[in-house]
């Protein structure tokens, strides 16, 4: 097993993501271990909350990366990992790595911009609103009723710059949005709030240069929550039914593939992404939001869509990897 290609398996970090970057890395480890052990020396490249990266017990200085490993497999999520950060000091120091660049990374994490963007391109998201986690600090209560004459409930709050649906908030009466407000301002310095569109709830996943497509499409998965909507407990604390192949009608399931490859490509992602919807029974469907490095543990859904088109998470990992090298 000489020559082999190091890879290093970057998790952890300073989000509030941190515990499902450390499983999402674990995953990606794993997979390597047990069935690409031939190709690749796995380094598991542990980030802790100060942004201190660790190999094998040892701090190491991240411009003194390459001496350790060839290609950076990013398994972060949130803050740090996927809005740009960790990719710009990759980009520095010339290491490959998985996923998508700095810019890209900072664009799709910002769903403000994000929005902005997809408007452009005529892609559709329901009607938001920004609001300054400053202006909530300086006064909640003042902020939520200026919100509250201007806006219509329902309406969704939630932290401009952050995933895994952290600080999220279905507001559906007056008095729940000021601690609504206050939440989402505890994870980053803005706040989108947005109109609440009822209906089923759908994510699919592409991923580029797959099983000889330009931008493969995963089958759409229906996702049902228990829950009010599909918050953080329903994502990772099985309290929510994910349904793939989903039920939809094929051609909403055509429109959603086709929806989350213009949405990669307006967003300027690679390797692969995962995009979150709503379908409406009238209005048609809206872009919730893109997941740049969606979650690979044992319960996330893209590996639950790989597995629906008889693939799975180490043909995935080795594929990425491969386009990370070239």
């Amino acid at each position: 097993m000489a020559n082999r290609i190091k890879v290093g398996v970057l998790r952890g970090g300073p989000s509030a993501e941190y515990e499902i970057s450390l499983k999402t890395g674990a995953a990606v480890l794993s997979a390597i271990r047990s069935f690409l052990e031939d190709k690749y020396e796995p380094r598991d490249v542990f980030v802790d909350r100060s942004c201190i990266w660790h190999i094998d017990g040892r701090m190491i200085r991240p411009e003194d990366a390459k001496l350790y490993f060839d290609v950076a497999f990013n398994a972060m999520h949130g803050a740090y990992g996927e809005d740009g950060k960790v990719q710009a000091i990759l980009e520095a120091h010339n290491i490959p790595f998985t996923g998508s660049g700095s810019l890209a990374s900072a664009l799709g994490m910002n769903k403000i911009l994000a929005k902005k963007v997809l408007a452009m391109q005529g892609i559709r998201s329901p009607r938001g609103k920004e609001v300054a986690s400053e202006a909530v600090e300086a006064g909640a209560a003042k902020a939520a009723e200026g919100l509250f004459r201007a806006f219509p409930v329902p309406m969704v709050v939630k932290p401009a710059g952050s995933g895994s649906s952290v600080g999220v908030s279905i507001v559906r009466m007056h008095r729940e949005l000021e601690p609504a407000l206050v939440e989402a301002a505890k994870h980053g310095h803005a706040i989108l709030v947005e109109e609440y569109i009822p209906g089923r709830e759908a994510t699919c996943a592409v991923i580029e240069g797959f099983r000889g497509q330009e931008l493969y499409a995963l089958p759409p998965i229906e996702i049902r929550p228990r829950n009010a909507f599909f918050d953080y407990e329903a994502k990772y604390e099985g309290k929510s039914d994910e349904i793939v192949p989903s039920t939809f009608p094929e051609e909403t399931k055509k429109e959603l593939e086709a929806l989350a490859r213009k949405v990669h490509e307006a967003l300027g992602l690679v390797h692969y992404s995962r995009t979150d919807f709503i379908v409406h029974p009238r209005r048609g469907i809206y872009v919730l939001e893109t997941n740049t490095l969606p979650g690979l543990t044992e319960g996330s859904l893209l590996p639950k869509a790989l597995r629906a088109v008889g693939s799975d998470l180490p043909e995935f990992v080795d594929h990425i990897i491969r386009l990370a090298l070239d």
